[in-house]
């Protein structure tokens, strides 16, 4: 006869150890469906399956072997969510390799800067006594030349910038990538400015000054700036033209790239990989 209290009755020593066997089986795979406190959930797989009459060694080792499963379950996540990180950093990477390449191939041409308003560089602000005065006087072909020849020197000098770019998105900290991915759809654009700016600006501008003797713009700014500081009681300036030029070339190619990041966020037609596909196609 079998006890009253217990949930299963099991007469029979060896049919117990069946039972048994059967059972762990079972609650082995019934652990394998679950990937969330399974601590927790032990108890009720427990209750809901085993028999009151297993012995506790029995049920020792059913919670050791829970544990054991509890470790392999947290190790594959941890695996998983390390997986995606690498995921977005590779994939933001790309992006922003995408979009550098894009930028120096569209501004290194002839009037890549020039015929594009949102990236050409006009007369410097802080001169526009300068260019007031000196149209006044009939000299817009001057200023008109020293216009032109900034933007030369911009596309002249752009594709230097290239090497710099790489650089600093090759040594881009992997911990930043996850947050950059799921920020703005500049937000790539936006690290990248932030971490590069002053060394572009000292790597860059021994180019432009190169760029900007090249193709004469020194000299027209010159020019333009005798003038000026020709006239009678106005106060002499000298802005710094090398300085003022680089600046406007960074921002230029900033402006292309961050165009590139968005179209790759927003247009999956631009996700040519399956990369860029998997990590920005959510």
């Amino acid at each position: 006869m079998c006890p009253s209290t217990t949930l299963v009755c099991v007469p029979h020593k060896v049919f117990q150890k069946k039972v048994f066997f059967t059972t762990k089986y079972l609650t082995s795979h019934i652990l394998s469906l679950f990937f969330v406190d399974l601590d927790m959930k032990l108890i009720l797989i427990i209750a809901l399956v085993f028999p009151m009459s297993i012995y506790a060694q029995n049920w020792k080792d059913l919670k050791k072997a829970a544990k054991e499963l509890n470790k392999e379950l947290k190790s594959t996540s941890k695996q998983v969510k390390e997986l995606s990180e690498s995921d977005a950093a590779a994939a933001l990477k790309e992006t922003l390799n995408k979009g550098v390449e894009k930028g120096v191939d569209i501004l290194s041409l002839e009037d890549g800067f020039y015929n594009n308003l949102n990236v050409k560089i006009p007369f410097p602000p802080e001169a526009n006594t300068v260019y007031n005065k000196v149209k006044k006087m009939g000299m817009q072909k001057e200023l008109d030349k020293a216009v032109l020849s900034m933007n030369r020197a911009a596309e002249d000098a752009v594709i230097s910038a290239k090497p710099i770019f790489v650089k600093t998105i090759k040594n881009m900290n992997i911990n930043d990538a996850i947050n950059i991915v799921k920020g703005t759809n500049t937000a790539g654009t936006d690290y990248l400015y932030e971490n590069t700016n002053s060394d572009l600006i000292e790597a860059f501008k021994p180019n432009i000054k190169s760029s900007l003797d090249k193709v004469n713009a020194t000299k027209h700014w010159k020019k333009v700036m005798s003038i000026y500081n020709k006239i009678p009681f106005v106060k002499k300036i000298n802005p710094d033209l090398e300085l003022y030029v680089t600046e406007k070339t960074i921002n230029g190619l900033f402006y292309i790239l961050a165009e590139e990041e968005i179209e790759i966020r927003k247009n999956p037609q631009k996700r040519t990989t399956d990369l860029l596909k998997k990590v920005f196609g959510n």
